[in-house]
């Protein structure tokens, strides 16, 4: 505290006031923490935030960003509300797609089955079994037409959860665009396309790093050219964080795999301004409601500065951190699920709060399985109410400027530049990962959470305190069984069907691009339009560029 006149009332009001009452009334436990271990003391003050307010916070829509990235927020326009959905056949996620639509969403975000994310056909012998159970089940560019049909694409923003394969189904979906007679220019969307975290924390890794990184380098390039309106990566915190991270790592873990990637684009020699705009980032929207906010607003400030200090980017619009945020899943509950519409709602106030560009609500019985149609609705009004009813739309960043949340700001930021640091001793991101840093340092914390909660200290409502006896009956949805069996009949009418020579010829065209060094897109586009599937064209690139096998890490 610089102003001694506070700093004296601030000891008096310690040694008056507090410690008598400490004496009578103990506070509830021996220490207030945040995830990352950012202790939070009674009372914040207006000294205790460090620097002056424009170098730390600024004005919206200006560098740093810390108070967003837009001048007026949402009060011109909202977040894009972008429920993530995907189960069984192209056409059962079809009718799931068009009845958000029709309650409101303004966006799509599609998940896909296992198989597909590692870039198996339905009828590999891996497969059996999860076939449209995680997500949609695509094997050709006939299912992903078959999913957006009746869907005008040139209207709709299309998020698609893919990363291994991502370049692949991008190529699928300017198929379709092509087939709806709307031109690469037009479609809007993103591809996570974001293949260290997949090394990290998830596993739906295909190839090697090196050619791994190249897919996503080319995406970068061809997008730029042809598709300028699509996100050509969606840089992704939140799965780092589902797995464990605490809010501190899930921030620098992620910038550190973003700089990865922008050195990688720089190795290609792509211009980072041709790309830049287009990066964007997922985030998780966790339990501590404060650190969550603060969470977002110390990493616009830290990307912002990262960009200038370590690329020279001074463009605006290129350092913006641009981001969708998913409440997050590994804290619903199995146990007393209706408490989860409670979580997701807080959750979601602080990714708005916050100033999230997308958001999408988990529904209240994801714990139990995938959700019906009635949790997700209720998911999505969950944040129509916040941007319609509770007025915290109507002024940007509202709660800027609090003592607490500007400390926690403050100090997210120097805890994240820590890590990064120790990122960069070990030689970078894909360095670190190859030496299981950024795995170990998770799974220290995802041990020490479930060690906080099963001793209570820790308190899951309705987990390890206020629990009820007996189970809540929630409808579940029922996945039918003849979706497997389905695609496989898809499979084999389509080998029936379809022309031969085309399609060899295509994937002999594939394997001499991915053994050179020109841009694949074009090569997997004309695959996926002469309808070969994704096994086919995964298998390929295997032959060519061989498979990942983790290193073990202690």
């Amino acid at each position: 505290m610089n102003d001694s006149g506070l700093s004296r009332a601030y000891q008096a009001w310690v040694e008056q006031v507090l410690k008598p009452l400490l004496d009578k009334v103990p506070e509830r436990k021996d220490s207030f923490a945040t995830s990352s271990g950012i202790e939070l003391a009674p009372v914040e003050l207006p000294q205790e935030a460090a620097g002056d307010y424009l170098t730390q916070l600024g004005l919206p829509g200006m560098p740093p960003f810390t108070r967003g990235i837009h001048p007026n927020m949402y009060r011109s326009r909202l977040w894009t509300m972008r429920q993530y959905a995907g189960f069984g056949t192209a056409a059962e996620t079809n009718q799931r797609f068009r009845f958000l639509l029709e309650q409101g969403q303004t966006g799509l975000s599609v998940a896909f089955d296992l198989p597909t994310q590692i870039g198996m056909d339905p009828d590999h012998p891996l497969a059996a079994g999860e076939v449209g159970r995680v997500g949609v089940s695509i094997a050709a560019v006939d299912n992903l037409a078959s999913l957006f049909e009746d869907i005008p694409l040139e209207r709709v923003s299309t998020s698609m959860t893919i990363n291994a394969p991502a370049a692949i189904l991008l190529a699928m979906y300017l198929a379709v665009g092509r087939r709806q007679a709307v031109s690469p220019a037009q479609l809007q969307g993103t591809i996570q396309n974001d293949i260290l975290k997949e090394y990290v924390a998830r596993g739906t890794y295909i190839f090697p790093p090196e050619p791994a990184m190249r897919l996503i380098t080319d995406t970068f390039a061809y997008c730029a050219a042809n598709v300028p309106k699509f996100n050509t990566i969606s840089i992704s915190g939140y799965h780092l964080r589902e797995a464990g991270a605490t809010a501190v790592q899930e921030v620098a873990f992620t910038f550190a795999n973003a700089i990865a990637y922008l050195e990688a684009a720089q190795r290609a020699n792509l211009a980072l301004e041709d790309f830049l705009p287009r990066v964007s980032f997922f985030f998780s929207a966790d339990r501590h409601f404060l650190e969550e906010i603060a969470k977002f607003r110390a990493g616009r400030r830290l990307w912002a500065r990262l960009l200038e200090e370590r690329f020279g980017v001074t463009a605006e619009r290129s350092r913006q951190l641009r981001f969708h945020a998913q409440t997050a899943g590994s804290t619903l509950t199995a146990q007393q699920p209706h408490n989860n519409v409670v979580r997701v709602a807080l959750q979601a106030l602080a990714a708005v709060l916050g100033g999230a560009q997308s958001l999408h609500t988990n529904s209240m019985d994801e714990a139990l399985g995938l959700p019906t149609q009635q949790a997700v609705q209720l998911a999505l009004r969950t944040q129509q109410i916040i941007a319609h009813e509770s007025g915290v739309a109507d002024t940007v960043d509202p709660l800027g400027g609090s003592y607490a949340l500007e400390h926690l700001t403050d100090e997210i930021e120097a805890h994240a530049r820590h890590y990064l640091q120790q990122v960069d001793d070990l030689g970078g991101a894909l360095a670190a990962i190859e030496r299981g840093f950024p795995q170990r340092e998770i799974q220290q914390s995802a041990y020490e959470l479930q060690q906080s909660i099963e001793a209570g200290e820790s308190v899951i409502v309705g987990v390890n305190q206020f629990q009820e006896d007996g189970a809540t009956p929630l409808e579940m949805l029922q996945l039918d069984p003849e979706v497997e069996r389905s695609q496989l009949a898809f499979l084999e009418r389509l080998k029936a069907e379809r022309s031969t020579e085309p399609v060899q010829a295509a994937l002999d065209q594939l394997a001499e691009a991915a053994a050179g060094t020109n841009n694949l897109l074009p090569a997997l586009l004309t695959a996926t339009e002469a309808r070969a599937t994704l096994g086919e064209v995964c298998n390929v690139l295997r032959q060519v560029w061989g498979e990942y096998n983790p290193p073990v890490t202690l």
